[in-house]
């Protein structure tokens, strides 16, 4: 079976799915230009990932990587934390093929809300990104899905009613998970 990858059209929605959802998390939770960028984050896709990245029963792997003391580094700030959402192309694309009522903009936007909802918590302290207990994970998981579904409600765009409705915060089904 072949691996697909996002096209360069894909990518193209990609970046407007992420300014969809930093739009609307940084609306919901109030913060500042300045406030979002002391959450640090970027995203790659299938291309840019190897190895434990790549998952076949997710659409988005987050990572938090630690500047270590001292250390000198060009993506991280020397005392920060730094979170890398790593989008799995192949899961989201075999999702748009097995159910046409999916547009890859809307979920997208939703995806990467979620993972955007993730890190703000994170960096509040509001829940511990290194917990392993399953309770603990799945009681986040209703809360982010819960939060994304407050953020993206309002907001109007072809076919997010459709995911909304199929990821609700009564279901836990969205294919997203935390490592």
């Amino acid at each position: 079976m072949t691996v697909q990858y996002f096209n360069r059209k894909q990518v193209a929605i990609l970046r407007d799915a992420l300014d969809i959802a930093e739009d609307m998390t940084s609306n919901y939770y109030k913060l500042s230009l300045s406030q979002w960028k002391r959450h640090p984050f970027d995203v790659k896709t299938l291309s840019y990932l190897f190895g434990e990245d790549i998952r076949n029963n997710v659409f988005a792997v987050l990572k938090k990587y630690m500047a270590a003391d001292g250390a000198e580094t060009e993506i991280l700030d020397k005392s920060r934390e730094f979170y890398l959402i790593c989008l799995q192309d192949h899961q989201i694309l075999k999702a748009l093929q097995r159910d046409r009522d999916l547009t890859l903009l809307p979920l997208l936007a939703y995806i990467l809300t979620h993972e955007l909802v993730h890190i703000v918590r994170f960096c509040k302290f509001q829940v511990r990104f290194d917990t392993r207990e399953k309770e603990s994970k799945t009681r986040e998981e209703k809360i982010v899905h819960r939060t994304t579904y407050e953020i993206l409600k309002g907001l109007s765009l072809p076919h997010l009613s459709y995911i909304l409705g199929s990821y609700s915060p009564n279901r836990l089904n969205m294919d997203i998970c935390m490592v």
